[in-house]
């Protein structure tokens, strides 16, 4: 059965985006007529923004603690709430902007295939070549397409699956997607990769601290990860050890040897990303056992 932009509501989120979050509500607007915005406490014109074009606005309290999960999950209630006859939603990060060719191919696949959950497509960087970690983001972005074991913050999603696996996890501060994602997968559901031009991302990284804090926030997604759905996916104890190998000092010694391998791949800057990304990971693997052991709240982990 075809599906239709009738039946797609979206669930935007976004802290102090400012001018990108007018550009991504304009292209989801010019496409969707049910559009929520979720903001988690902006100190910039933000929800003015959002409240002049006219979409729904849901102000996130700030307790319990701001996380991507739980602004989602608000999203959607009040997506239920104000157009309950939406079966699709697509998430957006209020950094992003929807391109217009997505909707349609992600539609003709879900239609085609009553067993995906999950649609995503390419998202790429607005502006990959103006710094160092804006191009990594990029090539971050650039996965294999085909069937896969999670998508992005940005995807099209059958609010019917959504609903099944309870959303997203509200406490998770990093690694969301892959553990919805998951747990669709445990219920019998497919997620899928598209060759299509889903979203343009503005990273706006341009310091160093940035791509060491969005490290360290892999990391501790890595070991929470590892923590609540390892015994099930070996892949992510190979990641954990791994990781904790080369960041030890003995292997410093052979970091030449992993960049020359990498770089051989994906090419210098990733090559160097790679290898010195063992450090902040480590960091952030550390930080969730830490915290976990002394049974504290998790706190976000930002890089803008």
């Amino acid at each position: 059965m075809a599906l239709n932009c009738e039946e797609v509501g979206a669930v935007i989120i976004g802290r102090n985006e400012g001018s990108r979050l007018a550009t991504c509500l304009h292209s989801v607007c010019a496409q969707l007529s049910s559009v929520v915005y979720v903001d988690s406490g902006s100190t910039d014109d933000s929800l003015k923004i959002a409240q002049s074009l006219g979409v729904e606005v849901v102000n996130l309290p700030p307790s319990p603690p701001f996380t991507a999960a739980r602004a989602r999950n608000a999203g959607v209630r009040q997506l239920r709430e104000t157009a309950p006859n939406v079966q699709l939603v697509q998430f957006l990060d209020g950094d992003c902007e929807l391109q217009p060719e997505w909707l349609e191919e992600a539609l003709s696949f879900l239609a085609e295939h009553p067993d995906a959950a999950v649609v995503c497509g390419r998202r790429r960087e607005r502006f990959p070549d103006a710094t160092p970690y804006n191009r990594l983001c990029d090539l971050e972005w650039d996965s294999p397409v085909g069937p896969a074991l999670a998508c992005g913050g940005d995807s099209l999603m059958r609010l019917s699956a959504f609903e099944q696996a309870n959303g997203f996890t509200d406490a998770l501060i990093a690694g969301e997607e892959p553990d919805l994602c998951f747990r669709l997968r445990q219920l019998g559901w497919t997620v899928h990769r598209l060759p299509v031009e889903m979203t343009l991302h503005d990273a706006n990284m341009t310091r160093a601290s940035q791509w060491w804090q969005r490290m360290v926030r892999s990391g501790y997604a890595v070991a929470e990860a590892y923590k609540r759905r390892g015994a099930y996916e070996p892949d992510i104890r190979r990641q954990l050890v791994s990781n904790v190998v080369w960041a030890l000092p003995p292997a410093w010694l052979f970091w030449p040897l992993l960049w020359i391998r990498v770089s051989q791949r994906r090419g210098a800057l990733y090559a160097s990303h790679i290898v010195l990304g063992k450090l902040p990971h480590l960091v952030g693997q550390v930080t969730f056992w830490w915290r976990d052991w002394r049974q504290k709240p998790a706190k976000l982990i930002e890089y803008k």
